[in-house]
């Protein structure tokens, strides 16, 4: 995978990104206009499910759900808050969503839960790329993710991708992890609660948790105003990659927060994991595929307000879905836009 270094800097708006992108990927490709929607084409009621307010998944879904209804694709088109990327394939397996974000490592181990006669999880794209945060308190002292032994911290709320991905952290740290109350809870010890970024945040700000771990688009809104307000600054959580990808698989890569990405922040790199928009197997081709030229055709409509992360907006990024198979509707869309 391409250094994300390469792909985002200081320098680049979210949109620009975007536009370099879509331009080095759409070279040459003649996109067709999103297809006049017909009554019978049209879907009545579509759920996009997002994430916790404050928060990348959230402001992404609102704005997915806006354009399915505006350009047709659906009579009504709403967001679902949720605790994020399990509780989203919760409600996408239940029927209670029709479309879900959710991290890979997640929809990967969701996905091998299912049993043969159960509807599966397929993938529409991959839209963008997530950025574990470890947040810490400036005057705290701690520097390194081994500074977190004996120190408490929170790990995401029940039912979030970060509620997955940290445990996995932590294990590649050799840092031993029990629950707070837990006899364990003393020495070296990382004491976990789950609270979710806005519960987490509380507490790191008054100073109940040391850390604060969070999967989402840089910047996320919510921790930037937790920065002014006390000041942040983020650990080095790269180095547990050779660890992570060999025990858990390759859904992690190298990542960097840039300089400024938060006010007065030098950059530091960190673990990145593709986020995906995923629906089930057994959707309707038809409604995926208006959703896929969407996803091109419509992309300037999509890009949250609040981050600069990188975008992935292209079909030849797009398609790149971490080993979640394609829905077929899916599949022949970008067979259509690449001719």
């Amino acid at each position: 995978m391409s250094d994300p270094a390469a792909l985002l800097t200081t320098s680049m708006s979210r949109r620009s990104v975007l536009k370099a992108g879509a331009a080095a990927g759409l070279a040459g490709i003649l996109l067709p206009a999103l297809g006049a929607c017909t009554p019978e084409d049209r879907v009545d009621s579509l759920v996009v499910a997002g994430g916790e307010p404050g928060g990348f998944y959230l402001e992404f879904a609102t704005l997915l759900a806006a354009s399915l209804q505006r350009n047709g694709v659906a009579r009504q088109a709403t967001a679902l808050q949720t605790g994020g990327s399990l509780d989203n394939l919760e409600h996408l397996l239940g029927g209670r969503a029709t479309f879900a974000v959710a991290l890979a490592d997640s929809a990967a181990e969701k996905a091998a839960g299912r049993i043969a006669s159960e509807a599966g999880i397929a993938a529409l794209g991959r839209v963008y790329e997530n950025y574990v945060h470890c947040a810490v308190r400036q005057a705290s002292g701690l520097r390194t993710i081994s500074d977190l032994a004996g120190r408490t911290v929170a790990v995401g709320e029940p039912g979030s991708g970060t509620s997955l991905t940290t445990p996995r952290l932590l294990k590649a740290a050799r840092l031993t992890s029990v629950s707070a109350g837990g006899a364990a809870s003393r020495g070296e010890a990382v004491t976990v609660l789950n609270l979710g970024l806005n519960d987490g945040l509380s507490a790191l700000r008054d100073g109940s948790v040391d850390a604060l771990f969070w999967s989402g688009g840089v910047p996320t809104a919510a921790i930037a105003a937790a920065h002014h307000d006390v000041g942040l600054a983020f650990l080095d959580l790269s180095v547990l990659l050779p660890v992570l990808r060999a025990e858990y698989g390759t859904f992690y890569d190298r990542v960097l927060i840039p300089a400024g990405a938060y006010e007065g922040l030098p950059a530091v790199w960190t673990v990145g994991v593709t986020n995906l928009l995923l629906c089930r197997s057994d959707l309707a081709d038809t409604a995926v595929k208006r959703t896929v030229e969407l996803l091109v055709n419509r992309a300037e409509e999509l890009i949250p307000q609040s981050s600069l992360g990188v975008q992935f907006l292209s079909p030849e990024s797009l398609i790149n879905t971490a080993g979640l198979p394609l829905h077929p509707g899916a599949a022949a869309a970008y067979r259509e836009l690449h001719g």
